[in-house]
């Protein structure tokens, strides 16, 4: 059985985002590469986004604290 690689679309399908925003996250280096077409792995996806930063780590606005 061939092996099977995610393009960039299908990676974003993969972790419910849209192409366009996935292109702008620092991917992991491609498993694969034909040409220009980058491919990976669906588990090296799988264990980036399980390892990348969340939502707003390192910055953003304060939360407003509870008065008391």
């Amino acid at each position: 059985m061939a092996t099977e690689y995610l393009g960039v679309k299908q990676a974003a399908e993969r972790l419910g985002i849209t192409s366009g925003g996935l292109l702008n996250l620092k991917l992991p280096e491609p498993d694969a590469t034909i040409g220009r077409t980058r491919g990976w792995l669906p588990e090296t996806i799988d264990e980036w986004n399980a390892n990348r930063p969340g939502r707003g780590v390192g910055g953003g606005r304060p939360r407003k604290r509870p008065k008391e």
